[in-house]
Formats: C-alpha cells, sequence, structure tokens
C-alpha cells in the first residue's frame, strides 16, 4: 500500500512539474542561432527587386521594370538520396548548391533569369553548425546564380527523423519575357544537338551509386581523378549553368534546353522535343568521365541503364540552329564551360524513342 502511495504522489508531482517546448525536444532559441547565423549569407545575394530581409511572414519582390510581358517561371526539387552520403560522411558544405541548382537550372531552360530562392530545411533536433553550414551552401548556390535567398523554413521536429538526418527542399521563382520563352517548338531536323559538361553525378541516381559503394567497398579516400579522391568526385555538387546560358541568350537563338537530372540523357532530352522529330547523339563525341566509367564497371551497369539513369557527364543539352552552333560553343566556352557537340536532330521513324545514344 505504502509503495503504491508513494507511486501517486511521484505521478502528481510529475504531472505538476511545468514543461516547455525544449522540453518536447524543440530549441527555439537554437532557432534563432541559425537564423543570426545565416543573415550574412543571405544578404550577399540581395537583388534590387527584393523589398524585404530575412524574418518577416512573407518576402516580397517586384518584378524589375526592364520586363514588358513578363511570365513567372517556378521550379522546386530537392536533393534526393546524396543526402545519406552527406549523413554518413558528415559532408553538409555542398548540399545546398545542390538543392539550388536543381531548380534554378530546371527554370532556366525556358529562359527565366532566377529572381528568388527559398529553402525548407527539416530535422529531429536542430544542430546550429551544420544547418548553417547547409544553408550557407543555399546561399553560395544562389550568389553564384544571381537568385536572390529571401527566405525559407526551418523546421525542428522531434521524433520525425533518425538523429543527425534532415531533409531539404527548395523552390525558385524566376522571369522571362513572354516572346522570349524558349519551349522547344521551333525545333527540327538539321539543328545541331549541344552538350555542357557536368560537375559529377549532380544529384541523381545516388540510390544506384550508394548500392554500388555498399557492394564493391573501394577506397573513398585514395586519389582517384585529377588529385581528387572517389570521395570527392562523388559528393562533388552539382553545376550552376544560369550565367553562362543567360549571356548566350542575349546573343544566339536557343531553340530548346534540357536539364540532365532524374532520367538521364535519353529520358529528359525528349521532354523538349516536337513529336516528330529525334535527338541522334553520338556516344563517342564525348569521353564518359572516370567516375561514371567506375560506376558502370563496378555496379556492372549496362551502357543504356547509364545513359537512362545519369548525366554520363553532360549536364545541360542546348538545341541550337545549324549555323549558330560553332558560334554558340565557341561563346559557352569562353564563359568557362566545356561544351560537346554531341549529335543533330533527325526526323523520327514510327514510335522509336526521340532520344538515341549510339
Amino acid at each position: 500500500m505504502r509503495a503504491v502511495f508513494a507511486t501517486l504522489i511521484l505521478k502528481a508531482r510529475n504531472m505538476s512539474e511545468s514543461l516547455s517546448y525544449r522540453d518536447a525536444g524543440v530549441d527555439i532559441d537554437a532557432g534563432d542561432r541559425l537564423v543570426e547565423n545565416i543573415k550574412p549569407f543571405a544578404k550577399r545575394t540581395m537583388r534590387p527587386e527584393v523589398l524585404g530581409g530575412l524574418g518577416g511572414f512573407g518576402a516580397l519582390v517586384e518584378i524589375g521594370k526592364k520586363y514588358q510581358n513578363p511570365v513567372l517561371v517556378s521550379g522546386t526539387d530537392g536533393v534526393g538520396t546524396k543526402l545519406k552520403l552527406a549523413f554518413d560522411w558528415d559532408k553538409h558544405d555542398t548540399v545546398g548548391i545542390d538543392l539550388v541548382a536543381m531548380s534554378v537550372n530546371d527554370i532556366l531552360v525556358q529562359g527565366a533569369e532566377p529572381l528568388f530562392f527559398l529553402d525548407y530545411f527539416a530535422c529531429g533536433k536542430l544542430d546550429v553548425a551544420r544547418a548553417t553550414d547547409v544553408i550557407k551552401g543555399i546561399a553560395q548556390g544562389c550568389e553564384a546564380s544571381g537568385c536572390a535567398l529571401i527566405g525559407g523554413e526551418t523546421a525542428e521536429m522531434p521524433g520525425m527523423y533518425p538523429e543527425g538526418e534532415y531533409d531539404l527542399a527548395g523552390f525558385a521563382v524566376g522571369v522571362v519575357e513572354k516572346e522570349r520563352v524558349i519551349n522547344g517548338r521551333s525545333i527540327k531536323a538539321g539543328d545541331v544537338v549541344l552538350g555542357l559538361a557536368s560537375n559529377g553525378a549532380h544529384s541523381n541516381g545516388y540510390s544506384l551509386i550508394r548500392k554500388i559503394i555498399e557492394r564493391d567497398r573501394p577506397d573513398l579516400d585514395a586519389e582517384f581523378d585529377n588529385g581528387k579522391t572517389l570521395r570527392e568526385a562523388v559528393i562533388a555538387p552539382t553545376r550552376l549553368y544560369v550565367k553562362p546560358i543567360l549571356a548566350a541568350i542575349k546573343q544566339f537563338e536557343i531553340k530548346g534546353m534540357a536539364h540532365i537530372t532524374g532520367g538521364g540523357i535519353t529520358e529528359n532530352v525528349p521532354r523538349i522535343l516536337p513529336e516528330n522529330t529525334v535527338a541522334q547523339i553520338d556516344a563517342k563525341a564525348w569521353e564518359l568521365p572516370k567516375l561514371f566509367q567506375w560506376l558502370q564497371k563496378a555496379g556492372n551497369v549496362e551502357t543504356q541503364e547509364m545513359y537512362r539513369t545519369f548525366n554520363c557527364g553532360i549536364g545541360m543539352v542546348v538545341v541550337v540552329a545549324a549555323e549558330n552552333a560553332d558560334a554558340l560553343a565557341a561563346f559557352l566556352t569562353e564563359q568557362g564551360e566545356t561544351v560537346y557537340r554531341l549529335g543533330a536532330i533527325r526526323e523520327r521513324v514510327g514510335g522509336e524513342h526521340q532520344t538515341q545514344v549510339a
């Protein structure tokens, strides 16, 4: 009886204790520290169109006066299972660049200049230093794209994520003159297909990459390619094509562009092609980068599976009239891009797949 009575007293005492949000696993002070940490990085990304800084309930952005008939173009994405490697390798300073690139490169293919970016960072318990690294990378990607980081959301949700893990999502909004939207409708047989080199696997195919690493068990820290380790090659951030492409659009008529993401070369290029056309790509037009050579060999991956899973060294495809191809390639090379003449557009035969790599 005494034991029961003591238990009841203890339970009553526990029920009377004052609980805080921190007791439930949410640290408001940590969130405030994170906001203060990232303000200097976000400030460097600001554009004249932004009417308010971080901290409000919503961000205000006006459309620049230089546009006569503006169309807003939006895109959203995440980083995918590449985050699992960031967790395993405790490498968090580049996944933010990936996050930005996946959205701004997408809206770029329609000719849009990115105006602003918003991020969503969710975790079980907020690690301020780690989150600062992530969002610093986001700001770096925005700055390199001329895109303002105007806000976002940091969500600390105990019990939702394993310890040390988080999730990322983001979206970008850009603007393009209605008459200058790039949609691929003018693509025709005889046009030339150019390819811009990637930095590596970017942010796609990482479920397969992780499977290959798990099975092959390579030495990730041995020198692999041009002084880089395999680990560095695998985690390299997505290339940002915004500034070179926007500069090219001002001087050349680009008919269509495809950001090579999930689905690889063979599944992304058809998204911009008229139904009666095929992009005939010469597999010998570029050398498969060493990372993809290793992935194919270590994973015993069939060649066509490589083309439909990875970018295989081509991060952006540009379709242009034949008479402009050489000049555009030379211009993009001057802008710092590695450019390959991949092939040409031809008439489609029957119901054949719209991108052929051979």
